[in-house]
């Protein structure tokens, strides 16, 4: 007896794939095809230096013509915890970071409410305002050190004129060093923060100042209770930023005193630079940059957890 074949039922075909999900994947892939230019130099210039920088901290590395390095494990870190130098350089560079930062803030808001003011020739003052920001910082140095001088600066030269003690060493004092940079720091970036500042000024609507006054507040009362509201998001960007910018300043405080008088103005980069290049302590010089780069993120932690904690929304409402 023969059994009859059954025929064979063809599979069914796939179910053609949705035109959104299609668009999706185009558009996905423009999007990495447009970041990659931007995000090839990040990774070169800025991810590629931090990892070796970390590898770096953990060997025995030093910059001589046949470099010979191994792993040293924790010996970087367990050397420098002993390094009272570093410590001390990491006190004056929070000093010089938190007095230039606070002082660029205060004198950028001041200069930017006064531009915004309506003043005459507003436009040549904006553009003189900005003179610091494009000189090179090399430059403003040694203007600085000419105006600072012990002989003849403008500086003691004014100071004279008006009675007062005009042969003060400013930049080689031990009292007055610090002090000095700080302010040649807080006028070379406050052009920056004045232009920052001002643009988030001017897209405060003018009602609410309007508003404020018809109620009978004062200036200082719309500033407080307006602008300074309005201004907190931008504030913290840019304060945030001038931290970071001001922590790695190298350049400023090598020309002006390189460190000097006595290790007052060692700024902690400086510092580092030193211990790798005139010292050639490659590995040890990374280990001080690690822990640089985490004292700053903490820090910058703890500064925006405790600006943006009162603009989060309360449980229960």
């Amino acid at each position: 007896m023969t059994t009859a074949t059954q025929p064979r039922v063809a599979a069914p075909a796939p179910p053609p794939r949705p035109k959104k999900t299609t668009q999706a994947r185009t558009r996905r892939r423009e999007a990495i095809a447009l970041v990659m230019p931007s995000l090839i130099p990040i990774l070169v210039l800025s991810v590629a230096p931090l990892v070796i920088g970390i590898v770096l901290a953990f060997t025995d590395t030093r910059l001589v013509r046949h470099p010979d390095f191994g792993f040293a494990g924790i010996d970087n870190f367990v050397r420098l915890g002993g390094n009272t130098l570093f410590w001390d350089s990491l006190r004056i560079g929070l000093i010089w970071t938190v007095g230039v930062t606070i002082l660029q803030l205060a004198a950028a808001m001041g200069l930017a409410l006064l531009l915004n003011s309506g003043l005459r020739l507003q436009g040549l003052t904006r553009v003189l305002a900005l003179i610091p920001w494009a000189m090179p910082p090399v430059v403003v140095a040694i203007m600085w050190q000419m105006i600072y001088s012990a002989n003849g600066g403008p500086l003691n030269a004014f100071l004279g004129s008006i009675g007062l003690p005009d042969g003060i060493n400013w930049l080689g004092d031990f009292n007055t060093a610090l002090p000095a940079v700080i302010v040649v720091g807080v006028w070379v970036g406050m052009p920056q923060t004045t232009v920052t500042l001002l643009a988030g000024l001017q897209q405060i609507p003018a009602e609410l100042h309007e508003a404020a006054a018809v109620d009978g507040a004062g200036a200082w009362r719309r500033f407080t209770a307006v602008t300074w509201p309005s201004m907190r998001p931008i504030v913290s960007s840019i304060t945030s930023l001038n931290f970071i910018w001001n922590f790695n300043s190298f350049s400023l405080v090598y020309v002006l005193t390189a460190g000097g008088p006595g290790g007052k103005t060692m700024v902690p980069v400086l510092f580092v630079y030193l211990e790798a290049f005139k010292n050639r302590e490659i590995g040890y010089a990374a280990a001080m940059g690690l822990v640089l780069v985490v004292v700053v993120v903490a820090l910058l932690a703890l500064y925006l957890r405790s600006q943006f904690r009162g603009d989060r929304p309360e449980k229960g409402r």
